[in-house]
């Protein structure tokens, strides 16, 4: 039924309820799994305005800092898929504007289904713009299905 599955991971708890569907699915069906964790850039302006600073300033950039969490967040998933019995799993970053992220990797990479949570770690956002799994099933050529 399906032979490529890209799972969109933040962390959240949306995300979890996903990554335990994508890896029944991907179980299920044979499927590859591909866990794509997307970070938002951060420009200069952004990071000079921000009020979260700590005593000591972590080394880097907020760029680094963002990759970092999203490769912690990807490699977590990949190790729990892995251990719910997905034999193939692999861990990507991304950085860039979520939905449109998720839906251009999924049609460069070839996946048949895309799997997101309903909520993710931006659900204040979501109250203006839309959330990020509605944008992706309203851009994405791909079939999306939202847990």
């Amino acid at each position: 039924m399906f032979e490529k599955i890209l799972l969109a991971y933040d962390g959240s708890k949306g995300a979890d309820a996903a990554l335990e569907k994508a890896s029944g699915l991907a179980v299920l069906c044979g499927a590859e799994l591909l866990v794509l964790t997307v970070y938002r850039h951060h420009s200069i302006l952004e990071a000079s305005l921000s009020m979260v600073r700590g005593a000591d300033p972590p080394a880097g950039n907020m760029d680094d800092a963002m990759r970092a969490a999203a490769r912690e967040a990807a490699e977590f998933a990949k190790r729990l898929a892995v251990q719910a019995g997905v034999r193939e799993v692999h861990a990507f970053i991304k950085g860039g504007q979520s939905a449109r992220t998720i839906a251009g990797f999924a049609k460069e990479r070839g996946c048949d289904l895309i799997v997101v949570g309903a909520r993710g770690l931006g659900a204040s956002e979501s109250y203006m713009l839309g959330s990020v799994s509605h944008k992706v099933t309203s851009i994405s050529t791909t079939p999306v299905l939202v847990i």
